[in-house]
């Protein structure tokens, strides 16, 4: 069989996963369509920034710093992308969501095993992230192998270990159950590969690039759900903006963020 287009992509497949719940009463509403391209298209990009960010890892481990590079150049254009679909978003009205929003039921956003998976491999990890799942689904699976796994920073942390910096290996084997804490001792090895290895720095600044655009996504995600539903819950009964707003400023590598005080 020939290989077209449509079939390579999976085309009639992929256009008929749309399917308003508004339009199963013979009432569509117009704007549900693009509500949901647009979480469609978000997951595939968090599918994308996965398998991207195990490239990165595995770039790091062997002290590939070209490929490495290439690849945080990458994950932080796709983040822009992400950013930027906000703005499509933001041209559905408060009207236009309310008028199917009682339909998405027990729907919600923090349901993403996707996003959920991509903060876990990026270091973000909460106990909550593994339990919000139902017991044997594919999303806790999916969730627990990312669990697993090395954290970006433990293998970026590994990268600086064969250049000969004495980085305890307790930071960078084992599970991390927990998000990252600030440690001084790291502190003072970052302060020595900035100031005395170059390639090293160039993937330190690209790291704290894409943790400074996971922040500006979060914030105008944020501003987002604000302008089209206030401060109402959030779908499924997620507390909506106030609990987003308190994610704003969560730093997945909060030693990168400290030494700008010690130069």
């Amino acid at each position: 069989m020939t290989v077209t287009y449509a079939s390579y992509l999976k085309i009639p497949e992929l256009l008929s996963l749309q399917q308003p719940e508004s339009g199963r009463d013979g009432t569509a509403e117009h704007d549900e369509t693009l509500f949901i391209v647009i979480h469609q298209v978000y997951d595939l990009w968090f599918k994308q920034q996965i398998h991207e960010c195990s490239l990165l890892q595995r770039c790091l481990e062997a002290g590939d710093d070209p490929m490495a590079v290439a690849t945080l150049r990458r994950m932080l254009t796709i983040l822009k992308v992400m950013v930027s679909q906000l703005d499509v978003l933001e041209t559905m009205t408060p009207l236009g969501f309310h008028s199917f929003r009682a339909r998405l039921q027990s729907s919600s956003g923090f349901q993403s095993a996707q996003f959920r998976v991509f903060e876990t491999v990026l270091g973000n990890r909460r106990e909550s992230a593994r339990t919000q799942f139902p017991d044997g689904s594919s999303e806790q699976a999916a969730v627990a192998a990312a669990w697993s796994r090395p954290t970006l920073w433990q293998s970026f942390l590994r990268r600086i270990a064969r250049s000969g910096f004495p980085v305890p290996a307790s930071e960078m084997d084992g599970v991390r159950q927990a998000p990252c804490e600030p440690s001084t001792a790291l502190q003072d090895i970052l302060l020595d590969v900035y100031r005395n290895r170059p390639p090293e720095r160039v993937i330190c600044e690209l790291i704290v690039d894409f943790d400074e655009g996971l922040q500006e996504w979060r914030y105008r995600h944020m501003k987002m759900v604000e302008r089209t539903i206030g401060f109402k819950q959030g779908t499924g009964g997620s507390p909506g903006v106030p609990y987003l707003r308190s994610t704003i400023s969560t730093s997945l590598f909060p030693d990168l963020w400290a030494i700008r005080t010690r130069f």
